[in-house]
């Protein structure tokens, strides 16, 4: 594998450690409180923050995972140059471009 995608996948599963041990800290908080998905839309609803460190995970999540599955199709699949390239970006931006689109819809996105 290619030194600049070695070293951007192991960056984003360092980028990547505390953003999950947030996330799943919110989570238990949330179980343990009873709050409903109304409540929790209240409190990220307009929040820079949350859209912040949503966004940043989301990113992080894209990059690591495009990379990961662009190996496993080369080793699998024994894709090679362009076709291999393609996968990748694809992925990648496939999986931030959903990811933020529900970022927004949580921070940003008022109710339909």
């Amino acid at each position: 594998m290619d030194l600049r995608l070695y070293m951007a996948q192991r960056l984003s599963a360092l980028l990547m450690a505390p953003f999950v041990l947030v996330h799943l800290g919110g989570m238990i908080y949330v179980i343990q409180s009873g709050l409903s998905a109304q409540d929790i839309l209240g409190r990220t609803q307009g929040s820079l923050p949350w859209m912040l460190f949503y966004g940043g995970f989301v990113v992080a999540a894209g990059v690591h995972g495009a990379i990961g599955l662009r190996t496993i199709a080369q080793e699998w699949l024994g894709l090679r140059g362009r076709a291999l390239s393609f996968l990748g970006w694809a992925v990648g931006l496939g999986l931030i471009t959903l990811g933020l689109r529900a970022v927004f819809a949580v921070t940003v996105a008022g109710p339909t």
